[in-house]
C-alpha cells in the first residue's frame, strides 16, 4: 500500500486531513535556542520571535494538558497559551470548515512546514494525529486505498505572499459529547490586519468550487468530485430526444442566465423553474447533467446546487431553509431537484412554497425539478407558473428516435470487428421496440451482447489465452458510453436471421415485454 497526497478539494471534505506526500521528507534544520531573560524576550524583535523554533514550546504544553484533563473550551486555553508563549504577535482564530489554510496551500496559493520535533520535551510530543485507513472510491482496478494524516494538533510555519505566519492547527471536542468537533487555525502575525487578509483569501477560496458540485444531502452541503466528473461526460449531442424540443431545452437556459436586464427592465423577478416529467428511462438524468456541463462552460460559469434529500437530524423544513440560503449565496446558480415528488413531500410543501414565493429574492436562481410521476405533485407546484413555469414531456421515444438511438449503438460498434451491426438492423429493431423506453433498449442491447459473448467462450472453461474471445464491457447509461465488444470477425450483408445481434436481442425483447406486460396487468 502506497501513500499518496489528497487533491485540494479533499481537504474541504476532511478540513484536518492531509496525505504525506511520496517526495523525499522536509527536513527542518534545528534552531538552536538563545537564553534570555523574561524582559529581553517580551522586547525582542516580533519577527525573530517568529522564527525561532524554541526548545519547550509552551503551547504545545498547555495543549496536552488541557486535553488530560476536564475541557471547557479549547480555544480559551489555546488563545491564553498563545499570548503567553508569543506576546508581540498578533492572534487570530479561524474555523476551519470555513477557512482551509492547508487545502488553501496545497492549491498553490501559499506553503507550509510543520515544525516540531519529539525531542523537545520527552513528555510531549510535538504533534498529534490519527494514521487513517481510506478505502478506494472503487476496488474494480486493484486499487488497495491510501493511508491520510488526520491532523488533531500541529504546528507550521506558512509563507503566504512573501508574509510568514505561525499556524497551529487544533482540534477540539468540548463539554461532555464528542459531537461536533471544532477544528480551528491560531494564526499568528506581526499584525492583526495581516491575518485577516489571509484568513479572507483562503475562506474565499475555500467557498469556491474546484471542479465539484455541491450536493445536499443528510442535512448538510458537501462537495462532489464524482458528480462533477460524470456531468462532464454528458453533453447535448449525445442526448437523442426531438430536435425542436432539444432547442428549446437549450435556449430556455441560456436565454435566462443571459437576461438579467431584460428582467431587471420588466421589473419582474429573475428567476425560472421548469419540470421534467415523463416515463423513467427517457433522459431526463442525462438532460440534467448535459445542462450542467453546458452552464459550466459559459464565460461566466453557473454553480450547480444539487439536492439529494431534505432528510436530516434537524428535520425537513431545516434543510428546505439551508437548500435556498446556499442558492441564494450562489446565485445565479442551476438548483436541481430530481425526483421532485419524493423531495418535497406533503409534509413540507407549506415550507417549500415559502421559500420560492416568499418574501426573500430568489433573483438568479433557476430551479429544474424532475418526476416520473407528475399526478403526485401538488397542484401548487405543478400547475402554478410562478413556480415552475414550464412542463417538458420526456415520452417513450417514437420510432426514429429508436432508430436514432440503435445508430448510436452502430456508431460505439463501428470499430469493433466483433458484431455485424448493418443499417438496416437499426429499422429492424426499432420496429420490435415500440413503447419501449431508452433505458429498456439500453438494457435490450446490454443483455444480448453478454449473451453473444458467453456463447462464444470456449466450452471448456480455459478461455484465458482464447484469440477468438469476445470481451463484453458494460458503462453507465449518463456517461455516453455503454459497451464494446471486441475481437470477432464481421460477415459481409448477412441477411437479418444469421446475425448474432439480431437472433439475441429479439429474445431480449420478448422477454422485456414480458415483464412490461406484468407490471400492467
Amino acid at each position: 500500500m502506497s501513500s499518496s497526497l489528497l487533491s485540494p478539494s479533499d481537504f474541504l471534505t476532511w478540513p484536518s486531513l492531509h496525505f504525506p506526500t511520496q517526495t523525499e521528507p522536509i527536513i527542518i534544520s534545528s534552531i538552536e535556542p538563545k537564553a534570555m531573560d523574561g524582559a529581553a524576550r517580551r522586547n525582542r524583535d516580533p519577527l525573530e520571535s517568529m522564527d525561532a523554533h524554541e526548545s519547550h514550546d509552551e503551547t504545545t504544553r498547555q495543549f496536552f494538558s488541557h486535553t488530560s484533563a476536564k475541557r471547557v473550551n479549547t480555544d480559551a486555553a489555546i488563545a491564553k497559551a498563545l499570548r503567553q508563549q508569543y506576546p508581540n504577535l498578533s492572534v487570530s482564530i479561524a474555523p476551519a470548515d470555513s477557512c482551509n489554510l492547508l487545502a488553501y496551500a496545497s492549491g498553490g496559493h501559499a506553503s507550509f512546514t510543520p515544525v516540531g520535533s519529539d525531542d523537545d520535551d520527552s513528555h510531549v510530543p510535538s504533534s498529534l494525529s490519527w494514521k487513517i485507513y481510506v478505502p478506494p472510491s472503487r476496488r474494480m482496478d486493484g486499487d488497495l486505498g491510501v493511508i491520510a494524516k488526520n491532523v488533531l494538533f500541529e504546528k507550521y510555519l506558512f509563507q503566504w505572499k512573501d508574509k510568514d505566519f505561525i499556524v497551529y492547527l487544533v482540534s477540539g471536542r468540548d463539554g461532555s459529547g464528542a459531537y461536533p468537533t471544532l477544528t480551528n487555525f491560531f494564526v499568528l502575525s506581526t499584525r492583526e490586519e495581516l491575518a485577516e487578509q489571509l484568513i479572507l483569501a483562503a475562506g474565499r477560496w475555500t467557498s469556491e468550487l474546484h471542479e465539484e458540485i455541491w450536493v445536499f444531502d443528510g442535512g448538510y452541503w458537501s462537495k462532489s468530485a464524482e458528480l462533477y466528473q460524470s456531468a462532464m461526460k454528458s453533453s447535448w449531442e449525445n442526448v437523442i430526444l426531438d430536435e425542436d424540443m432539444k432547442k428549446a431545452l437549450i435556449e430556455d437556459h441560456m436565454s435566462f442566465f443571459r437576461s438579467r436586464a431584460t428582467y431587471a427592465r420588466l421589473k419582474v423577478p429573475w428567476k425560472r423553474g421548469i419540470i421534467y416529467y415523463g416515463p423513467p428511462g427517457n433522459g431526463k438524468t442525462i438532460s440534467i447533467k448535459a445542462t450542467m456541463n453546458m452552464l459550466y462552460h459559459l464565460k461566466q460559469p453557473v454553480t450547480t446546487l444539487y439536492v439529494r434529500s431534505l432528510k436530516s437530524f434537524f428535520g425537513p423544513e431545516r434543510s428546505i431553509a439551508m437548500v435556498f440560503a446556499k442558492a441564494r449565496e450562489f446565485a445565479p446558480c442551476y438548483l436541481v431537484f430530481e425526483d421532485l415528488d419524493t423531495i418535497v413531500t406533503d409534509d413540507v410543501r407549506s415550507y417549500f412554497l415559502n421559500e420560492v414565493d416568499g418574501l426573500k429574492s430568489n433573483d438568479g436562481i433557476f430551479m429544474i425539478g424532475s418526476t416520473n410521476h407528475l399526478e403526485r405533485l401538488d397542484p401548487g407546484i405543478s400547475k402554478r407558473p410562478s413556480r415552475f413555469d414550464r412542463k417538458y414531456l420526456f415520452p417513450d421515444p417514437d420510432f426514429d428516435q429508436r432508430v436514432a438511438y440503435c445508430q448510436f449503438w452502430q456508431k460505439k460498434l463501428a470499430d469493433n470487428k466483433s458484431i455485424s451491426f448493418p443499417d438496416k438492423l437499426c429499422t429492424a429493431i426499432a420496429e420490435i421496440t415500440n413503447d419501449f423506453s431508452f433505458a429498456y433498449m439500453q438494457e435490450a442491447f446490454v443483455a444480448a451482447l453478454l449473451a453473444i459473448a458467453r456463447n462464444e467462450q470456449p466450452g471448456d472453461g480455459e478461455d484465458d489465452d482464447a484469440e477468438d474471445e469476445a470481451m463484453v464491457m458494460t458503462m453507465d447509461l449518463a456517461d455516453n458510453e455503454w459497451v464494446k465488444v471486441l475481437d470477432r470477425p464481421v460477415e459481409e450483408s448477412p441477411e437479418l436471421d444469421e446475425l448474432a445481434l439480431w437472433v439475441e436481442i429479439k429474445k431480449q425483447v420478448a422477454i422485456l415485454r414480458e415483464g412490461m406486460d406484468e407490471k400492467t396487468a
